[in-house]
C-alpha cells in the first residue's frame, strides 16, 4: 500500500501546498518523498505515478463537499463537538463557505473529482481528513497544548513529529519541522492510513453522504 497525504492550500497559494508519500512497511509507513509548492497538475501527476505501483490511499486536508445553502455540514458540527471534546478549540473547524475556505473548497472539490478520474482505472480510496483533529485524537489530555501551539511553535512541531514516528511513520526528516503545513500533510497520511488498513481505527468518522457528500470524513 502507498499512502499520500496532502494538506491543501488555495489555487493561488502552491508555496504552502505540501503533499507526502509514504509505502507500508509492515506496521509502519515509510516517508519515500515529501515535496511542497505544487500545482493541481503536479499533484495529479503523483498520485497517478504512484497508482502504477501499488494501492493507493489518500486523505486530503481540504472540504471535498459543501452543503446546499452554505454554512456547514453535518459532518462539520459533529467533528467540532468531538475536538472540543479532547480540549481543542472550537474555530478550528470552519465552515466549506466561509469567506477564507471558500477557494480551498472549490480547489478540492475540483483535484478530488479529477481523482476520480483515476480510480476507474487503479484501485485509489481518498478521504477527507482534519490533520489537526489527527493529532490530537492521538495525543494525552495532559499533552493537549502541543496540538493547540503547533502552528506557531516549533517545539510543539518537534514534539508532534516524535508523536507521529510512535504512531508508526518513519523516515522523518528534522526538517519537517519547519512549518507546519509538512507536519499536516504527514498527519493526513496517518489518518487515511488509519482508515483504510483494517488494523487500525479511526478515531472519528463521518461517513459519505453521496451524491452531495461523496468522501467518508476522519481523523
Amino acid at each position: 500500500m502507498r499512502v499520500i497525504g496532502i494538506d491543501l492550500s488555495g489555487p493561488r497559494n502552491h508555496k504552502d501546498t505540501v503533499l507526502t508519500i509514504f509505502k507500508q512497511e509492515g506496521n509502519h509507513l515509510q516517508l519515500v518523498k515529501w515535496v511542497n509548492n505544487l500545482s493541481d497538475q503536479d499533484i495529479l501527476k503523483e498520485v497517478f505515478e504512484q497508482s502504477q505501483l501499488d494501492e493507493l490511499v489518500i486523505g486530503i486536508d481540504a472540504p471535498l463537499s459543501y452543503e446546499d445553502g452554505g454554512g456547514d455540514r453535518k459532518s462539520d458540527r459533529e467533528l467540532r463537538k468531538f475536538i472540543v471534546s479532547l480540549g481543542m478549540r472550537a474555530g478550528s473547524i470552519m465552515p466549506p463557505t466561509l469567506n477564507r475556505m471558500v477557494y480551498l473548497t472549490l480547489r478540492g472539490i475540483k483535484l478530488s473529482r479529477e481523482i476520480e478520474n483515476l480510480k476507474a482505472a487503479y484501485p485509489i480510496s481518498l478521504v477527507e481528513v482534519h490533520p489537526g483533529a489527527i493529532i490530537g485524537s492521538r495525543l494525552s489530555r495532559q499533552n493537549i497544548e502541543y496540538v493547540l501551539a503547533y502552528k506557531k511553535e516549533q517545539s510543539a512541531r518537534s514534539f508532534i513529529r516524535n508523536l507521529l514516528t510512535e504512531q508508526g511513520l518513519t523516515q522523518l526528516p528534522i526538517e519537517i519541522e519547519a512549518e507546519s503545513h509538512s507536519i499536516d500533510a504527514c498527519a493526513a497520511a496517518l489518518g487515511a492510513w488509519h482508515w483504510k488498513d483494517p488494523s487500525y481505527n479511526e478515531k472519528w468518522i463521518y461517513p459519505a453522504c453521496p451524491p452531495q457528500h461523496p468522501y467518508d470524513y476522519c481523523c
